[in-house]
């Protein structure tokens, strides 16, 4: 699976997404980028999960024609180390957003 880091997360978080391809967006070049065209530049380039720990991404966004899939991150704080115990992703499926709380539950939509 091709997953692209949000600006907003932890470039360490990739350590901890063994057997995927994983970039940041700013080492894919999409720095700066507002969400809707991250989104699409994130699918031009065939990436097929978003991380995020913006929480109100699917709020502003229209993902349901999307092919690419959201997860949202919902911890404490931003920080690693607040992040790495929301982890490992099982599956997600394009167009899918994926909420995971601080307190392990998870929200699909």
């Amino acid at each position: 699976m091709r997953v692209l880091l949000d600006e907003c997360v932890s470039e360490g978080l990739r350590n901890y997404l063994a057997g995927h391809e994983c970039q940041t967006a700013r080492y894919a070049g999409f720095a700066g980028l507002e969400n809707g065209q991250l989104l699409t530049a994130a699918e031009a380039a065939k990436f097929d999960v978003l991380l995020t720990v913006d929480r109100g991404f699917e709020y502003q966004q229209n993902l349901g024609h999307r092919k690419i899939a959201v997860i949202i991150f919902c911890g404490r704080s931003v920080l690693l180390e607040d992040l790495v115990p929301l982890m490992p992703v099982e599956s997600i499926e394009p167009g899918q957003v994926v909420r995971i709380e601080n307190n392990g539950s998870e929200a699909r939509s």
